[in-house]
């Protein structure tokens, strides 16, 4: 058997070595834009083959593909399906795992998946506006914001998914701060548009939704298209500092365990959350035709307004994400995948175990916010140290020519650990963070506190404080309800103000 994998990261490294553990013992092709090491091993140990090339180049994929021959495809990263590389790899008669470009818009336009919920009347919702300007953006608020309450404290966001970048959440409750946020708005709207300016595949340039607030979490599936199957929760922690401090990166680690559901997350929640992400894949499934077959997740927010709220979608693994559920993960990757492809996973056996995985990443200094910085850094790292500690590292943003490793300017590293607890576990990854150097003497940084007792307690204290008053809306007959007050007029529902709008077009 021979399997063809797409991207160049860390989560790229976990399903490649997934992928090569399989009982089918298959030979592993890969392609990205720079040869990650560990990627790069696996290819060589199992007489496979890796190349460099564009990811986002169907034809170049396809190429590459051909001359493979493989059984079957699989897409890491997001932007190779906004750009059709599995429409084109099935066009031509291989088959992947991955979403077609179609059904990739669920992730792709953050615009598109909103009215998407909203016209299927999906749980999880939040109010929200779009704009191709902004200037729109800006007088639109000026405008509403002083009468429309779920205008005053809003997140602004990029409508395309754009790694994570852009987001910023403004809380506009002092009066007397109103003019100074305003203009800090405006400012921000205008960084957007320009951030947008590449980005040709959507129209919506800027997101408003209402800000809402609760602990993260990720829940992936494996779906092919009429069966949706959950793995462990996972929660990313995106701030660059300890104890959620600093600028949002792509993700500097994770934790998953003991077992399916997060300790501060309840099994109803899990069961919600999954019903969620299912009827999200109905749904875009009925607007467009296509199949979705691959991996698709809600990257949710447990709210006091909604309770399992969706915050965006993805149409493939998150990552430090995917070296949690691969690290969970018992069954045959390839069964799966094949089980996917033949519409047949609802008879698949999918096991995952009982333990906890904790993973932090390791990045050079100037990440996020210069990553010029961050660049061109000779990195070596002692992989049998760390194996001897009881984890596991996986190569991510790097490059590697043959003598030396350097560093691409994002997180260079992940270590993952496997144990019967989440604090364990974050132990053993702490034990091994000094075997990871960057050997021209520039600094590189982590965050200690992913899987402590004290960071799950504080999430455990978010999600009890919102659960409490979501459950009491629920029970009231008020969840997901909103209302607003505005002068000489009275009590407004700003839900049922937004069905029209998105009715009337």
């Amino acid at each position: 058997m021979k399997i063809l994998g797409v991207g160049g990261g860390g989560r790229e490294h976990a399903i490649a070595e997934k992928l090569c553990m399989s009982e089918y013992s298959p030979k592993i092709y890969w392609i990205s834009e720079y040869t990650n090491p560990g990627v790069n091993a696996i290819c060589r140990s199992t007489k496979g083959e890796h190349i460099r090339g564009s990811t986002i180049d169907p034809e170049k994929v396809v190429e590459f593909a051909k001359k493979v021959k493989p059984d079957f495809t699989f897409v890491g990263p997001e932007e190779p399906n906004f750009h059709g590389v599995a429409d084109a790899l099935e066009k031509e008669g291989i088959q992947c795992i991955g979403a077609k470009k179609a059904v990739a818009v669920i992730e792709m336009s953050k615009a598109e998946m909103r009215r998407l919920q909203w016209k299927y009347d999906i749980k999880g919702k939040l109010l929200f506006k779009t704009f191709r300007s902004s200037e729109e953006a800006y007088s639109t608020l000026d405008k509403y914001s002083k009468t429309l309450t779920w205008l005053q404290n809003v997140a602004l966001k990029p409508a395309r998914q754009a790694g994570g970048k852009g987001v910023k959440v403004i809380e506009d409750r002092q009066i007397y701060l109103h003019d100074e946020k305003q203009k800090f708005k405006s400012r921000h709207f205008d960084w957007l548009e320009g951030y947008m300016k590449p980005y040709a595949d959507v129209e919506d340039k800027i997101l408003v939704e209402e800000n809402v607030w609760g602990p993260e979490y990720t829940l992936h599936c494996f779906t092919d298209g009429k069966n949706v199957v959950g793995m462990p929760m996972v929660q990313d922690n995106k701030n660059a500092h300890e104890f959620d401090i600093g600028t949002e990166t792509g993700g500097m680690g994770s934790i998953s365990g003991p077992g399916n559901v997060l300790p501060f997350l309840t099994e109803d929640e899990y069961k919600e959350s999954l019903e969620i992400v299912k009827s999200m894949v109905m749904a875009i499934q009925d607007m467009t035709g296509e199949t979705y077959h691959g991996i698709v997740a809600g990257q949710m927010m447990l709210t006091e307004i909604e309770g399992p709220t969706v915050i965006e979608m993805y149409s493939r693994l998150g990552d430090p994400e995917a070296l949690n559920v691969m690290g969970m993960l018992e069954s045959d990757l390839v069964d799966i995948a094949l089980a996917i492809l033949d519409g047949k996973l609802k008879n698949s056996d999918v096991k995952f175990n009982n333990k906890a995985v904790v993973v932090k990443a390791l990045s050079p200094k100037g990440y996020p916010d210069y990553r010029e910085l961050a660049k061109n850094h000779p990195i070596e790292a002692d992989e049998k140290a760390i194996q001897k500690k009881g984890a596991k590292l996986y190569w991510a943003s790097v490059d590697n020519d043959g003598k030396k490793t350097i560093t691409m300017g994002s997180r260079a590293v992940e270590i993952a650990a496997v144990a019967d607890d989440l604090p364990t576990a974050s132990r053993i990854v702490e034990s091994c963070i000094d075997y990871v150097k960057l050997t021209d003497g520039w600094q590189m940084y982590h965050r200690s506190d992913i899987g402590t007792k004290e960071l799950i307690a504080k999430r455990q204290d978010l999600a009890e404080r919102a659960r409490s008053l979501y459950l009491q809306r629920k029970q009231n007959g008020t969840l997901g309800k909103r209302t607003d007050w505005l002068p000489g007029v009275g009590r407004v529902d700003p839900v049922q103000n937004l069905k029209k709008e998105l009715l009337s077009g």
